[in-house]
């Protein structure tokens, strides 16, 4: 039997009104189809508070800050619940010590306190704590009082800002609760290590918005107007994981192929700008328009470099372009997708093959985007949902059986 009428808190990494709409958020939006769901928002940073004061975000939150009766968003989902954190002290310059130690435990105690008072306000009682790769806060599960205690392992922790800190905390987090889910199996491998009740959900799409793209009646997106084709199309964050010298090559030797990067750009990676005459950095667009940007693309790549931690990424993004119908090139940086993609995927070791697979692709068929779309209809949020549900039950029936022994 599924998980059903349980209240679950989700603290995450993610804010819920993010660009691009994250695993943890749309893990919380399922799970709230039949549970009652708090999402609670990465909490701003004084230094944030500061900054964002002018942007959209800010305005939304503002109002919730200061006041514990008023300090959720109610969503489109009656059953789920954005909660607002009062802001924090910007703890992340600090040296790692005791000194660090000692200001986080400030941090998890300002943002405990407005979760107990919420759960005393709401009434809510048994809840299911589930930190989605909010490693920053370790132990703050500790100062609240939740039936089962779980860590979402999303990603590996790669970036600095993220490994001064978060490498020591993360551990200190996977030691500490009951169960640890991974979306890859590399980070199971790895979580295993230190908790043995750890398990491995991959990722997968919204099958249902990712076929939008196949509407006739759909238009292409404005931002890809004027763009010569065939277009060669990236969709997501552009960032570290890009194998940026693949891509300078694959721009070299395809003059005839635009290719097209929609999402947020971190220009400390990315150094090309728009003097590459075939190259188009085109910003992030909202989620609901992915469908309208996918369609015009004619392959969708993902040219991730394969390095000491690519095997333990399983992205998102390439059940998407397979629900839209899209044909997918693909480095080969983790060898488990090749289990979950069939022969539907082209892996490249490099840019020759890359090249070859992009003018493969480009003989597309209606027999090929029918097997892509079954794939994608095996990897469907619905299906990992259910994993999810079902690894939720027993363990909550295990630990309110048994404890903590």
């Amino acid at each position: 039997m599924s998980l059903k009428g349980q209240n679950i808190i989700i603290f995450s990494q993610m804010q819920f009104d993010n660009h691009l709409e994250s695993t943890n958020y749309i893990m919380a939006k399922h799970l709230a189809q039949d549970n009652y769901v708090y999402y609670v928002d990465r909490p701003y940073t004084w230094r944030d508070y500061i900054q964002f004061r002018k942007t959209p975000g800010f305005r939304v939150r503002k109002p919730h800050f200061f006041s514990s009766k008023n300090s959720f968003i109610q969503t489109e989902i009656p059953n789920l619940k954005i909660i607002i954190t009062p802001p924090v002290p910007s703890i992340n310059i600090l040296p790692e010590g005791k000194l660090y130690r000692m200001a986080l435990k400030i941090n998890e105690l300002i943002v405990a306190k407005r979760l107990n008072k919420i759960v005393e306000h709401l009434n809510i009682s048994n809840f299911i704590y589930i930190n989605s790769y909010n490693f920053s806060y370790p132990t703050l599960h500790k100062l609240l009082n939740p039936v089962l205690t779980v860590y979402h392992c999303v990603d590996p922790i790669i970036e600095y800002y993220q490994t001064k800190h978060g490498l020591i905390s993360e551990d200190i987090l996977v030691k500490n609760v009951d169960l640890v889910i991974c979306t890859s199996k590399e980070l199971r491998n790895q979580k295993a290590l230190l908790n043995k009740n750890a398990f491995f959900i991959p990722n997968a799409a919204n099958i249902s918005h990712s076929q939008k793209a196949l509407d006739p009646t759909l238009s292409v997106a404005a931002i890809l107007s004027g763009i010569k084709k065939p277009i060669i199309g990236y969709f997501g964050n552009i960032e570290r994981r890009i194998d940026y010298d693949l891509v300078k090559k694959l721009l070299e030797t395809n003059r005839d192929k635009s290719f097209v990067f929609i999402g947020p750009v971190d220009y400390y990676y990315i150094k090309e700008d728009a003097s590459v005459p075939n190259l188009y950095l085109k910003g992030p667009v909202p989620y609901e328009e992915m469908p309208a940007v996918l369609k015009g693309f004619d392959v969708a790549i993902i040219p991730f470099k394969k390095d000491d931690v690519s095997s333990h990424i399983f992205p998102l993004k390439l059940f998407e372009y397979l629900g839209s119908g899209r044909p997918v090139v693909s480095t080969d940086f983790n060898p488990d997708l090749k289990d979950f993609t069939s022969d539907t995927v082209f892996y490249c070791k490099n840019a020759k093959q890359f090249s070859e697979a992009l003018e493969a692709a480009l003989k597309d068929t209606p027999l090929l985007q029918q097997k892509r779309l079954a794939i994608a209809a095996d990897n469907t949020w619905e299906h990992r949902i259910m994993e999810i549900k079902d690894l939720l039950k027993i363990n909550l029936d295990k630990k309110l059986k048994y404890g903590d022994n």
